[in-house]
């Protein structure tokens, strides 16, 4: 992010296949008042890369943001490095696929999608935390709380009220040295918790074949008489 935007820090909220940072008025409700929080701001901001979770809501994000008076650019009209045009934008919008880690490697901090609507409960966070990108998140995280919850025990993600804190959270925090240290967590966070389905795999396995023994199914049937 450091070499990408006008500004020195980048703020990443939207929504990818597994994880996210950003959302929808229709269907999340999230992005009219992020678009919002972010026009309060004073200059200069850092810049904004939403993702929206849905192709089909690029066109009405982008809408929204020319709406706040920002400069748009779309991932998909440069290939590798962005042009000078590009880096002077207000706002990225992640229209490309299979890039979700590029854009969580080079956020300095992610608003994580549908937390900050009570009616989504709001996405993974692990894909975020794999890439060493802190995660602020809303109140609402039912699909993924003991993901939630673990990550902000592990100093990896923090929770805020609403939006406009979070905003002004992230804005602070990506300027923050302290940020190293959340980025540490983040790492550390996903290593203790890699491998979980190969474990969860092996136990099945171990119970299926202790199930399917001969001495097994007779313990079992002596029990049941």
């Amino acid at each position: 992010s450091r070499l990408l935007g006008r500004n020195p820090a980048l703020v990443l909220h939207g929504g990818g296949n597994t994880s996210v940072k950003i959302k929808e008025k229709n269907l999340l409700g999230e992005e009219e008042t992020l678009l919002e929080a972010w026009k309060a701001l004073p200059a200069p901001r850092p810049l904004l890369v939403i993702v929206p979770r849905r192709a089909r809501r690029l066109v009405q994000v982008g809408f929204a943001v020319r709406e706040c008076g920002f400069m748009l650019r779309r991932r998909s009209t440069w290939s590798r490095l962005p042009p000078e045009e590009v880096r002077r934008a207000d706002v990225w919008l992640g229209d490309s696929v299979g890039e979700m880690a590029m854009y969580y490697g080079m956020a300095d901090v992610a608003l994580l999608g549908g937390s900050f609507n009570p009616k989504h409960g709001g996405q993974n966070l692990i894909e975020a935390a794999a890439c060493g990108c802190p995660v602020l998140m809303g109140p609402h995280t039912s699909e993924h709380e003991n993901v939630a919850d673990l990550a902000i025990a592990a100093g990896a993600a923090e929770r805020l009220p609403d939006m406009r804190q979070a905003v002004a959270r992230a804005v602070g925090l990506a300027a923050d040295p302290r940020r190293d240290a959340w980025v540490r967590n983040a790492f550390a966070f996903t290593a203790a918790h890699r491998g979980t389905v190969n474990r969860v795999v092996g136990a099945l396995l171990a119970l299926i074949t202790t199930r399917s023994s001969p001495m097994s199914v007779r313990t079992t049937s002596a029990f049941a008489l």
